[in-house]
């Protein structure tokens, strides 16, 4: 009898174990995309660099929702890193009307730049932190806005004073945008390594109001649409 209790006893620990682990565990561990490395700089404007060639395409498809989005709303990104920066290019099918500032402002960041049209990057640096993480946006005029988020407590803080120093350019060409951001390593106070793993998103708004679509690469699944799910992070993976 004695013995039965004790390996009663030892089941249910492990079952705890197990079930504590589980909830620790990232809630999304299935969505990753590699960034790859290339030993040259080069201006953000140079959207049809070489050194894009051998970055690896991420295909955003679906609402925040999981549901699939039309395909005049799909759009692309790769991802490259240098020594000193990290590099974002977007090509966005635009086959809809922009929602864009008839007069950007190209010198400062945008305040709620998301309620146009955008493109989106949320990048946690600590994947033992994500919750405190940096939001780049960037529209298809080149507006862009830059943000550290804290969203550790019960409320989510948002940096407004924070300056990343990044990097954009824009091009609108027939049914479709291309955009693309340099942040160095500095604005994050840290850099990553060959084989380190960042987390994030990959995201856009587009359109108006009835009909506004929220685009995520790795979909929140929120009720209503929310961007801002830390546990629905995908990886982003450093290669060399």
């Amino acid at each position: 009898m004695k013995l039965i209790e004790t390996a009663f006893v030892i089941l249910v620990s492990a079952l705890a174990l197990t079930e504590a682990a589980a909830q620790n565990m990232p809630a999304n561990n299935k969505i990753k995309a590699e960034i790859k490395y290339t030993s040259k700089d080069f201006p953000v404007s140079d959207i049809g660099h070489k050194s894009w060639a051998k970055a690896k395409e991420v295909v955003i498809s679906k609402y925040w929702s999981g549901k699939a989005a039309p395909p005049g709303r799909q759009f692309k990104a790769k991802l490259l890193w240098s020594d000193t920066a990290i590099y974002v290019r977007f090509e966005a099918n635009q086959t809809e009307p922009l929602i864009i500032s008839d007069v950007p402002n190209l010198k400062t960041k945008t305040d709620k730049l998301w309620d146009r049209d955008v493109c989106e990057i949320f990048l946690a640096p600590k994947r033992n932190d994500r919750r405190k993480y940096y939001e780049f946006e960037i529209a298809p005029n080149g507006e862009w806005t830059d943000l550290f988020i804290d969203y550790t407590g019960t409320e989510r803080r948002t940096d407004w004073r924070y300056k990343s120093g990044m990097d954009s350019f824009a091009a609108i060409e027939k049914n479709t945008v291309l955009m693309a951001i340099r942040i160095e390593w500095k604005a994050f106070g840290t850099e990553p390594k060959a084989g380190d793993i960042w987390l994030g998103n990959l995201l856009r708004c587009i359109g108006k109001d009835p009909d506004r679509g929220y685009l995520a690469w790795s979909p929140t699944e929120t009720e209503v649409p929310n961007f801002h799910v830390p546990e629905k992070f995908g990886e982003f993976e450093f290669v060399k």
